[in-house]
C-alpha cells in the first residue's frame, strides 16, 4: 500500500499504527486507501480517511431499457433509438 499516513497530537507505535489502517480497511471492504490523518486527542482518536476514486460507468434509460451504452444492441433496437422522438424544454 501507498498510503500517505500523518498523526497529529502525539506518536504511534507501528502496532497501533497497524491496527488503525486495518480498522478503516474491514469497515470499508474493497476500498483503496489513499490517505489516513489520525489526531490524537488525549484518550480520544479521531480518524480521517479518503479513498481512491471509484471508477463508475454511466447508466440511462433508452427506449425503456436501463443501459451503459448502445453498442450491443441489433439493429432493430438502434432503428428504435434513432426514430425516437426529443421532447425538449423551451427556454
Amino acid at each position: 500500500m501507498k498510503e500517505k499516513i500523518t498523526v497529529t497530537g502525539g506518536a504511534l507505535e507501528e502496532n497501533e499504527l497497524n491496527h488503525y489502517l486495518e480498522y478503516v480497511q474491514k469497515k470499508n471492504p474493497g476500498r483503496r486507501l489513499e490517505s489516513l490523518d489520525i489526531e490524537l486527542d488525549g484518550e480520544f482518536v479521531n480518524l480521517k480517511y479518503q479513498f481512491e476514486p471509484v471508477p463508475f460507468d454511466r447508466i440511462r434509460r433508452i427506449t425503456g431499457y436501463l443501459v451503459g451504452g448502445t453498442d450491443r444492441w441489433n439493429d432493430a433496437k438502434l432503428a428504435e433509438l434513432n426514430d425516437r422522438l426529443n421532447h425538449g424544454t423551451k427556454n
